[in-house]
């Protein structure tokens, strides 16, 4: 392998010789930097890098080149090398490619020519990139072997570990020639799936969420002992918090039992959010948070829960899944929610196999040309009716209420009318799942007529309500009837605290009923269930920690 590529492309034959020569300049011992004048000369140059297995770091391209432009190339790049960084290049301001670019390609920065001086005005957007870059969990995973059944409930949990962690891995079935020959070299047969088998040759069998990560690159252990914020919970809240905190110098830890983003980075495309006008995906929306939380100094521990909370004095001490335990001045709650239980007939023996909670966007391939079921009347259903429409044979969206006009905005109902394969069945709940070994058929009750009908379908994704994840929580703060967190003025009762509350103030907006824990996003109790409120919160959150410190 070579090494790592810096490649810029540009029409014009100046532009191209100086921006290779600055990055040259700055970065040729440790990067090879090459130039191509179209995006066709680009992207025959990425196809040879990627037959030879070297790394390309950051993509620099100008907009406005003949044939095909920049944000044209950088999607079709994006295919070749996921993990290159993006920057699109200008003479003027491009209002309209720049919304394009941020969309389309999840561009990293919009670079203005010229750019002199370039130690200020290009290295620093550079030298970001290549931290970005860097950072980037399978830095050091050029990808990871996956072996399972296709219907196996670990086997599905693996590849959306993988998959929403952004770790390259490739999947072979356990009942095809390729799998079965990965499965004889791994001394493993068809009970021990799913497989791994890393890029150094080490074998996992069945491995637990941990083990899997441990090996994908993801931090699985803490660092440190103690810390200034500890946050619990991945989710725009959780991260929100968590570029915050360390922004202002707290030293923060994350932790999170699945992968970053949670709910919100499951969508396929979140459409109402602040400053991007065409939308943005979950997914990209979570990685960018969590780049930001790694470059201010964050840390991030993956594919561990937490087990309890205990106050020790003026420490809050948090208890991990694996025996270990971490100690911070003050913690962050925000834990989020998960989709609850179907609660029908054959749902938990089909759960992850044919029968979803949430997107799981890795299903998507295996959607093409079929029909699938999508459970939920708010936004999350919507758009993962959408997103599916762009595979399947046709989505139908149940709906228990008579409509979606209460618990869908707007925008995503209009857009969910203009599609023609998706049909919308309002007072329908699912009464029942079957199949043998895997989904095959449902049943459904109108709740009209009273009449039932039983529907082929291998794919059902379930989008009802949300139960907070807080049970772990019981008798270290208090919880309303629901699970979920009271906070501040909410705890206070004819102007006293909260039972057991130690200190002369009252709690603060966001603290719970224990000093220095504070709550933010979907898990607090009365919260909006919002994005941009759970982002919100944790900064708030964050504010009220500063405070919290200074008065110990």
């Amino acid at each position: 392998m070579g090494k790592p590529v810096l490649l810029s492309v540009d029409d014009d034959p100046g532009v191209s010789r100086a921006v290779a020569r600055d990055l040259r300049r700055r970065y040729g011992e440790a990067f090879r930097v090459l130039r191509a004048t179209s995006g066709a000369e680009a992207l025959d140059a990425l196809r040879e890098l990627k037959l030879r297995g070297d790394p390309v770091a950051v993509l620099l391209a100008d907009q406005r080149m003949p044939g095909m432009s920049g944000v044209e190339f950088l999607e079709q790049a994006m295919d070749l090398f996921p993990r290159a960084r993006r920057a699109l290049l200008t003479a003027y301001a491009d209002t309209e490619a720049a919304i394009a670019a941020i969309n389309l390609v999840d561009v990293d920065s919009y670079l203005l020519k010229p750019w002199d001086p370039p130690e200020e005005k290009l290295y620093p957007v550079v030298d970001a990139m290549v931290d970005a870059w860097r950072q980037t969990p399978d830095s050091g995973v050029e990808e990871i072997k996956l072996v399972g059944h296709r219907w196996s409930a670990p086997s599905f949990r693996a590849r959306d570990l993988l998959a929403r962690n952004a770790v390259p891995y490739r999947w072979y079935s356990a009942d095809e020639p390729e799998g079965r020959r990965l499965l004889r070299a791994a001394d493993a047969g068809p009970d021990d799936v799913p497989v791994v088998i890393t890029p150094d040759a080490r074998i996992l069998r069945a491995p637990t969420e941990a083990q899997l990560a441990a090996v994908a690159g993801l931090g699985v252990e803490p660092r440190e002992e103690f810390y200034d914020l500890a946050v619990v919970g991945g989710g725009p809240a959780g991260l929100g918090a968590a570029v915050y905190g360390a922004s202002e110098g707290l030293r923060t830890v994350l932790i999170e039992r699945e992968a970053t983003g949670g709910q919100a980075g499951q969508s396929s495309r979140i459409e109402n959010y602040l400053g991007f006008p065409d939308g943005v995906s979950g997914g990209q929306l979570a990685d960018r948070a969590r780049r930001q939380a790694v470059r201010f100094g964050a840390e991030l521990l993956l594919a561990r829960d937490v087990v309890a909370l205990e106050a020790h004095g003026p420490k809050r001490v948090l208890r991990l899944d694996d025996g270990r335990a971490l100690a911070a001045h003050a913690v962050v709650l925000a834990t989020g929610v998960s989709y609850r239980s179907l609660g029908v007939a054959g749902a938990d023996e089909l759960t992850g196999r044919g029968v979803f909670y949430g997107s799981a966007m890795t299903e998507a391939i295996e959607c093409c040309d079929r029909d699938v079921f999508v459970v939920g009347g708010a936004n999350s259903a919507g758009q993962a009716a959408v997103f599916f429409a762009g595979y399947a044979r046709s989505v139908s969206l149940l709906v228990r209420g008579p409509s979606l006009e209460a618990s869908m905005s707007t925008y995503l109902i209009e857009q969910l009318a203009g599609i023609r394969s998706i049909a919308v069945r309002t007072c329908t709940s699912v009464e029942a799942v079957h199949g043998d070994g895997h989904l095959e058929t449902i049943t459904v009750r109108d709740g009209r007529t009273g009449g039932r009908e039983t529907l082929e379908t291998g794919h059902l994704f379930v989008f009802i309500g949300g139960a907070p994840r807080t049970g772990w929580l019981d008798g270290a703060v208090v919880r309303d009837e629901r699970g979920f967190l009271p906070t501040g003025p909410d705890l206070l009762r004819e102007g006293t605290g909260p039972p057991g509350w130690p200190l002369e103030r009252d709690p603060y907006f966001l603290e719970s009923s224990l000093p220095g824990v504070f709550v933010a996003g979907d898990a607090r109790a009365e919260s909006v269930k919002r994005v941009a409120s759970a982002v919100g919160e944790g900064a708030m959150a964050v504010t009220l920690v500063h405070r919290y410190l200074e008065e110990r």
